[in-house]
């Protein structure tokens, strides 16, 4: 398995990079992983040691995917180290809160720099190596991009943008032999982007609440099916966008104050 991660240093970029490198050891592969974050502090380090338990080789990778430049030069430097890709997963992410009113225009800009168009350049640069590999990519998208989520910004419509790309390239890659799908995380509690939400309790609990399966997401519930999806298991799924949010997205009427007493007459 040789895999390129974006947003790899913590979250859920981290858990995919150890799910993947412990399926493929798992397998009786090896794993080469390039990660690749914007940052490459304490967290890539830890993720570097995690990585090498595993016996994965780790390429570690600084580049923004906000610019042309950063997506590009990733699949450059992975595809020249491992000489090829197997897999690329389009993790990295950004969000700021606030009403579409106040939003700047570099703000929205920025946002779908980072959400929307990356995955487009990993794409097209990878795509030479992922044909002669046969191989996928995974798009991370949101339940924000599918279901309207107010005082997020851009941060919906990126989303929602993404998963379209996901589907056209799946139409168009497809005719290649590669595969191309997406997962949608539900409310998933990290280090990092929700933390500040999760740190109160009373807010952790009543989030926890609205899932039917009673509990908040961890990284490692979407890492698996990340994992899955670049594998020969999932050889005939192309194009779609799985789902992991717990049924959270369909529990609206069950939201709905008071319960309507109906009964047959």
């Amino acid at each position: 398995m040789r895999a390129l991660v974006t947003g790899a240093a913590g979250g859920i970029g981290r858990g995919i990079c150890k799910a993947l490198a412990a399926k493929a050891r798992a397998a009786g592969e090896d794993a080469h992983i390039a990660a690749v974050d914007l940052h490459t502090g304490q967290e890539m380090d830890t993720l570097n040691s995690e990585l090498a338990d595993l016996g994965a080789r780790v390429l570690r990778l600084q580049a923004d995917m906000g610019t042309v430049e950063g997506p590009v030069e990733a699949v450059r430097q992975a595809v020249s180290t491992f000489g090829g890709l197997d897999a690329v997963v389009s993790n990295a992410g950004t969000a700021w809160s606030g009403p579409l009113v106040d939003y700047q225009v570099a703000d929205w800009d920025r946002m779908f720099a980072v959400n929307t168009r990356a995955t487009w350049l990993l794409a097209r640069e990878a795509h030479g190596a992922l044909e002669a590999s046969a191989g996928s990519i995974v798009v991370i998208g949101s339940i924000s991009g599918v279901h309207p989520h107010m005082n997020l910004g851009a941060y919906g419509p990126s989303k929602a943008a993404v998963l379209m790309l996901m589907q056209v390239l799946a139409q168009e890659f497809g005719r290649d032999g590669i595969r191309v799908n997406a997962v949608s995380p539900g409310m998933i509690r990290t280090e990092g982007m929700t933390a500040k939400v999760y740190a109160n309790a009373e807010v952790a609990a009543a989030r926890a609440a609205l899932v039917p399966l009673g509990r908040t997401g961890r990284p490692d519930d979407i890492a698996d099916v990340v994992a899955f999806l670049t594998s020969r298991e999932a050889r005939y799924v192309n194009g779609h966008n799985l789902i992991a949010d717990a049924g959270l997205g369909g529990n609206h009427l069950g939201r709905l104050p008071g319960l309507a007493d109906i009964r047959p007459h």
